[in-house]
């Protein structure tokens, strides 16, 4: 190798010599909040809720998406358990709202 950058000396490199344990407390809630976004479903449920004025009952959530009503229950369980929405139970019915602080990480991150 001969260019200008790999005969450049190494001595003053500027990375840390390790990561201080905010940052890495902050990868580890970037990636967490990632892997439940890695699916589109979750994404557009996601979208459904910011957009919604208030909480949205999951019987209007099942018709918008071709998926059984079990496979849209483990999206909604794995956002919940997530900490990206909250559900409030009355009688047979879930009402989801989303939990913007939770995806402040994210927001964070990306800006």
């Amino acid at each position: 190798m001969t260019s200008a950058a790999a005969e450049a000396p190494r001595s003053g490199c500027c990375l840390p010599r390790r990561i201080p344990a905010d940052d890495r407390a902050q990868a580890e809630a970037v990636a967490d909040t990632a892997r439940l976004l890695a699916d589109p479903i979750r994404v557009q449920v996601l979208e459904l809720l910011r957009s919604a004025d208030g909480e949205v009952c999951q019987c209007d959530l099942q018709p918008l998406f071709d998926v059984s009503q079990p496979t849209m229950s483990h999206h909604l369980k794995k956002l919940r358990d997530g900490g990206l929405i909250a559900v409030e139970r009355r009688g047979k019915w879930a009402y989801y709202t989303i939990n913007d602080k939770a995806l402040e990480a994210l927001r964070t991150w990306l800006s």
